[in-house]
């Protein structure tokens, strides 16, 4: 019997760039399908959490929701992403346990790593410190959802996962420059370039540090296996576990633009942490799956939806 069949599900975030992704699988697979919408649930309000989970009444919850973005986000609103993720993770678990919800897979981050190491960040690392100062607030407050899991299931049997997602990219993500992350900023930077004939496009940082990228297509399929297949409160990375450096990326998007100008690089602005990469070695093993997109295949769906739906993705907040 496939596993969802027979299952209530509600998805916070379900109109977001995973969530719609989540959606769209989830979407005449399970028994019945929640997609809370903040005009209705305002999920920061403990009240509003309660009244979600009695509403919906979920046998299983994918926690999505997040306000989050790239590196100039975390530096204009600092306060806001630590005090709405923190209260909204808080809240949601706490409503999901008084509804009685079975399991809950949460949705966390790789900023959540000390920002100090480098090379292949291992789950076991993820508590040798604290994470990045660019991405301190948002990486801290997404921990705090794997130790509420652990705390949860000591005192109240409650069942939990939590999966450590590293940079995502794809359609339907937010091409705003106070929002994007460096894969969106940089597809939209190189198609207005093309788009306008300009002679440069504006690259931040040095071009060194090092990411992995994974196609929001897939990271929607592993994150519904690892509901089906994982049950440990360990967090589980979730990647590709190959990087690449910006500089790297910045190439291949301007390949796959075609443009034809040269890059300059903003030195002035932040590099962030010099190395992040995921090690999916568990992830491989328990979930029996690799990604199945490369970042040239899934760059080049990218970059076709955003021309496609520039107007659209450019006010995307």
């Amino acid at each position: 019997m496939d596993f969802w069949a027979d299952k209530r599900v509600v998805v916070t975030g379900g109109s977001g760039f995973l969530g719609r992704q989540l959606v769209a699988r989830l979407r005449g697979r399970v028994k019945e399908l929640g997609i809370p919408r903040s005009r209705e649930y305002n999920l920061v309000n403990v009240e509003d959490c309660r009244r979600c989970m009695q509403d919906f009444r979920p046998d299983l919850l994918i926690h999505g929701a997040a306000f989050y973005g790239g590196i100039w986000i975390n530096e204009l609103y600092p306060g806001r992403i630590y005090y709405e993720n923190l209260v909204m993770g808080a809240n949601v678990m706490e409503a999901a346990r008084l509804a009685g919800v079975t399991e809950v897979v949460q949705i966390g981050t790789a900023c959540s790593y000390p920002g100090h190491l480098e090379n292949l960040l291992k789950e076991e690392n993820l508590w040798d410190g604290p994470p990045h100062e660019t991405v301190w607030t948002y990486g801290l407050t997404k921990k705090m959802l794997a130790v509420q899991g652990w705390a949860y299931k000591k005192q109240y049997g409650m069942d939990s996962i939590h999966l450590l997602l590293t940079n995502l990219y794809g359609p339907g993500d937010s091409y705003n420059p106070d929002r994007s992350h460096v894969a969106a900023a940089l597809i939209r930077k190189f198609v207005e370039a093309v788009l306008e004939n300009r002679p440069t496009v504006e690259v931040w940082g040095t071009g060194r540090p090092v990411r992995e990228f994974m196609y929001v297509e897939d990271c929607a399929e592993a994150i519904l296996l690892a509901a089906e297949r994982y049950n440990d409160l360990t967090p589980l990375n979730v990647a590709p576990g190959a990087g690449v450096s910006i500089r790297e990326l910045a190439e291949l998007i301007q390949d796959l633009t075609g443009f034809r100008g040269q890059l300059q690089w903003n030195t002035s602005k932040p590099d962030g942490q010099m190395v992040k990469v995921l090690d999916a070695t568990r992830m491989t093993q328990h979930l029996g799956w690799t990604p199945p997109t490369s970042l040239r295949e899934g760059l080049a769906k990218t970059i076709k939806w955003y021309r496609a739906n520039k107007a659209e993705a450019d006010q995307r907040f």
